[in-house]
């Protein structure tokens, strides 16, 4: 039982949970460190969810027996040309769900690729001598907002019924 593909997916959603806990309690707690803390809890809840979105397209690769079902990447299974090579549903939704910025699977994948990208310095409006001091030039490449925990939470949850979902159709066979 311990060597099925789903216990890998369910691992990583209660630690994802766990990581969301440990966050509260940071935001919570009045440690010098804090924001530290909220910041490493942060990026291990987006770890821990894109190792569940893996766990998960592993699961379905495995049931369907593509020929990429060990991809290291949930993106490599995440592919229209994997698709193309082998039609199911399960795969062809989270395809949709994660070619798409505005749901939560396109924004769990940005948040988790922006984790590996270097730190920018912020950007900042270069002086023009000859504009009155009056006028002020503004740069509109305002930094994104850091990711909420109840965010990652409704993420954690949508993946969780998503796999349970799935589960449901890839046993009926």
């Amino acid at each position: 039982m311990a060597g099925e593909l789903y216990t890998r997916t369910n691992q990583k959603i209660f630690y994802a949970g766990l990581s969301l806990e440990s966050w509260r309690k940071a935001e919570e707690g009045r440690a010098m460190n804090a924001q530290a803390l909220v910041q490493a809890e942060r990026e291990a809840t987006l770890f821990h969810l894109y190792g569940a979105l893996l766990g998960l397209c592993h699961e379905i690769a495995g049931f369907y027996r593509l020929a990429n079902s060990t991809a290291p990447r949930a993106e490599v299974l995440l592919d229209r040309q994997s698709l193309a090579a082998a039609p199911s549903p399960e795969l062809a939704e989270l395809i949709e769900l994660s070619e798409n910025t505005h749901t939560w699977l396109g924004q769990l994948l940005s948040a988790h690729a922006e984790l590996f990208k270097p730190p920018r310095p912020p950007r900042e409006a270069k002086a023009d001598p000859a504009a009155s001091p009056l006028i002020q030039a503004v740069s509109l490449d305002e930094e994104a907002p850091l990711l909420s925990r109840e965010t990652l939470e409704s993420w954690r949850q949508e993946l969780k019924v998503l796999a349970q979902r799935f589960r449901v159709g890839l046993s009926e066979w």
